[in-house]
């Protein structure tokens, strides 16, 4: 009862020292349920610093101090008009008794809110469909949060949003139709680097006021409908997803077209892209592009900014073609271009960057970065391109694919006389072997959402990851000292494991797997693919391949997968095995726990089809020398069909249709959790199933003694209880006996934050929120 009083007091307290601004000459204080309404936003978020100027007799639309960068409040007469909330980058999520629900409730006592800007927060959660309620809202970002789920229908109610900005949070599902007719005036759509997934809706070409579209770094996938009937298109960013293979239809007003790192396919439509007379800026690269590459793109009127790289453009450059006076930024790298540089590229101008390397262009420097001239001609037939010919109509395929074939066939012709020449002259000779090189995912720089309210460049590519790229056999027999038995690190039933160093002093490790002639180039294509998006910071990624070919019959004879050398032990040898000094105390576990949580997130939903059922293991957990865990094994398909090819039991789901494969990681990651809370070494799971049993007894006990007895003496002492009761208690779900019991690889990342989190700020003890299973589904509903 006390307490009722003392906030009442409180509350009676602000209202009397804003009612009291009303003397001061000029002033128009705001309205007293409205700055109520700012404090209690101000407790719902914890109190954070950013609003550490909010005080008792602060009246926000007179003026002062308390307006800063990051916490602004405008107001027009006595109503607040514009709220913006700026935390640091990197927050953590707010305790477990935030309520996003009881936030937005506060939000819709300011009926005249029309901007709003909630960033870095630590926000956690769906947002609530009483976000209809914000009836005159224009601008909406919540960027750099965690928010998930999917888009609420109430936003399709707020017919006055003009921009709605989510990047970088967790929002899901697929993007809602009715965002074509829902929201007329939208300008601004911005969603890059969330878990969408599926094709995009066709309502898209429905909204005639849209300017920006960005959904780049998602899980989408399809082609895009039909652009053209927005005229007031101008930023189309898209990059990093699954889309095509068909290239969009645009309006002519785009200034800025980035689709790097898709599913592109065939040649660029020229006359449509010569039409965009506003376009500053085309970024296609990392793509599946064939055909002769459009030269007049160099010389647009507007163009800034191209990049066409990783891709199999042909075509033979001339020297003399031209360029437009505002080009800045030029690659062409890693292409099957011929001839010469154009001249306005090859002068030197310290305002321009020209990349070029990986073709058959002629220098007057000799490059050794170019290919010789008959590379660049024998890949565009590995691929089924004619150099010098389009792929504009169906009549031109069938005249390529017959030209195509006559060359091969006098190719092989050609070869098989030089082989049997060569043999005669070197009985011992190796059989002659070419190198066919696939398309790779690339991670090019991001454009720049919106320039008016968004002022973030993500940058992707910051892995310090080498771009993944096709080997040559040379190369690679040069890193292994020509596959020494050195070199051999083991052997499995796929293949020999050599560690080896590249030329550049890349320390690699080399797979190489024997190859059955049942298994046709298509399979290899697809799974290349694959591979080449098996790129993240908590993988051991890879970085390329080579393919062994027997020029007799021309077919693939071994393939050699090419990934990281992770050096620093693996994660068993920083805990239960790991010699004093050297363990990891309980902070630097969580958040090695909550990388491989990050892993195995993007091995289940940031590449399609996902990668399932990845026998998880402790021992397969490496630390690299920054202490950065890395999934060292994982279920890649083509493993399993060489199994299957050579008669072995591979698996009779392809990866991403293993019953419950997901959970079945989640087993495994509760086993993993077990040994890094209990310090203890686990080979079998009978010592699960004992342990499981005393972890559940621990949860249940009075009192954390019965807890603390199951903890890893070596971190007991720096570890906070409500840290390690979250720890224990998703692991204990983990654990379930029944698939569908166990967590989602989200929800059990989510835990791992709340832990971190809690371990981090263990100094407020009197206020620790109850545990996120607990606690995840009981938010307070205000009315």
């Amino acid at each position: 009862m006390g307490g009722i009083i003392h906030g009442q007091g409180h509350g009676l307290l602000i209202l009397l020292s804003v009612a009291s601004l009303a003397l001061l000459p000029g002033a128009t204080p705001l309205q007293p349920s409205q700055s109520w309404s700012l404090f209690k936003l101000r407790q719902l978020l914890g109190d954070p610093p950013v609003l550490g100027t909010w005080l008792n007799y602060t009246d926000f639309c007179y003026g002062g101090d308390y307006k800063t960068a990051s916490a602004l409040v405008e107001c027009y007469e006595d109503s607040v008009t514009q709220l913006h909330i700026m935390g640091d980058p990197g927050a953590r999520p707010l305790p477990n008794t935030f309520s996003i629900d009881a936030l937005f409730t506060t939000l819709s006592r300011l009926p005249d809110l029309k901007v709003l800007t909630l960033t870095n927060l630590g926000l956690w959660g769906p947002l609530p469909g009483k976000i209809s309620r914000l009836q005159r809202l224009e601008i909406l970002n919540v960027s750099s949060n965690y928010l998930y789920g999917e888009l609420p229908r109430g936003l399709s109610q707020l017919a006055s949003l003009q921009t709605l900005v989510a990047d970088d949070n967790m929002l899901g599902g697929k993007l809602p139709g009715w965002l074509g007719g829902g929201v007329p005036l939208l300008a601004v759509l911005s969603l890059r680097n969330n878990t969408l997934q599926g094709t995009l809706p066709e309502s898209l070409k429905g909204m005639p006021s849209l300017r920006s579209l960005v959904l780049a770094s998602n899980n989408l996938s399809g082609n895009l409908p039909d652009l053209s009937g927005l005229k007031n298109l101008q930023v189309i960013d898209m990059a990093n997803n699954a889309l095509g293979p068909a290239f969009p239809r645009l309006g002519r007003k785009v200034a800025s077209l980035v689709l790097a790192g898709n599913k592109f396919s065939d040649g660029l439509p020229a006359d449509m892209l010569a039409s965009c007379y506003l376009l500053e800026r085309l970024d296609v690269s990392g793509n599946r592009f064939v055909g002769p590459f459009p030269a007049a793109l160099l010389s647009l009127p507007s163009i800034e900014y191209l990049s066409i790289a990783k891709n199999r453009f042909t075509g033979r450059l001339s020297g003399n073609a031209s360029c437009g006076e505002n080009l800045q930024f030029v690659d062409l790298s890693s292409n099957l271009l011929t001839g010469s540089l154009p001249g306005c590229l090859a002068a030197p101008v310290k305002t321009k960057t020209v990349l070029f390397a990986a073709n058959c262009l002629s220098t007057s420097t000799g490059d050794d970065s170019q290919h010789p001239s008959p590379f660049c001609r024998n890949q565009a037939l590995a691929v089924g391109i004619v150099p010098g010919q389009g792929h504009k109509k169906t009549g031109l395929r069938a005249k390529a694919g017959i030209v195509a074939g006559l060359l091969v066939g006098t190719l092989v012709v050609s070869a098989a006389v030089l082989f049997v020449v060569r043999k005669a002259s070197a009985p011992k000779a190796r059989p002659a072997r070419r190198l066919v090189e696939h398309a790779s995912s690339a991670y090019p720089s991001n454009l720049l959402a919106d320039a008016r309210y968004i002022s973030q460049t993500v940058k992707l590519g910051a892995l310090g990851i080498p771009a993944y790229r096709s080997f040559s056999l040379v190369e690679l027999e040069a890193a292994t000292d020509n596959f020494q038995v050195s070199s051999l690190m083991g052997q499995d039933a796929h293949g020999q494991m050599y560690r080896g160093r590249l030329s550049n002093g890349t320390p690699v490790t080399i797979r190489s797997l024997k190859v059955k002639k049942s298994q046709s180039s298509q399979s290899f294509t697809r799974h290349i693919e694959m591979i080449s998006k098996l790129r993240h910071r908590h993988l051991v990624s890879a970085l390329g391949h080579c393919f062994q070919y027997n020029l007799d019959d021309s077919t693939v004879t071994q393939l050699y997968l090419v990934f990281e050398y992770v050096h620093n032990g693996n994660l068993r040898g920083r805990i239960s095995q790991g010699t004093e000094g050297r363990r990891l105390s309980w902070g630097q576990r969580i958040s090695t726990t909550i990388g491989v949580a990050k892993g195995i997130q993007f091995l289940h939903g940031g590449i399609i089809p996902g990668l399932f059922a990845n026998n998880l293991k402790i021992t397969n957990i490496l630390m690299d020398q920054n202490q950065v865990a890395k999934i060292g094994s994982y279920n890649i398909p083509i493993l399993s069909e060489t199994m299957k090819s050579e008669g072995g039991a591979g698996s009779k789901y392809p990866s991403d249709r293993v019953p419950n494969g997901d959970k079945i990681d989640m087993y495994d990651f509760g086993v993993i959790l077990l040994e890094v809370v209990s310090g203890r070494p686990i080979s079998s799971i009978y010592e699960v199933e004992i342990m499981k049993e005393q972890l559940q007894s621990a949860l249940t006990a009075q009192g954390p003694s019965k807890r603390w007895n199951l903890v890893d003496p070596a971190v007991s002492k720096g570890c906070s209880d409500d840290s390690m009761r979250t720890v224990m208690e998703i692991c204990l779900r983990c654990l379930a006996k029944e698939p569908t019991q166990r967590p989602s690889v989200e929800d059990m990342l989510w835990n791992l934050q709340f832990a971190a989190q809690v371990q981090d700020d263990s100094r407020s003890s009197e206020e620790s929120p109850l545990s996120p299973s607990q606690q995840l589904h009981a938010q307070s509903a205000e009315d």
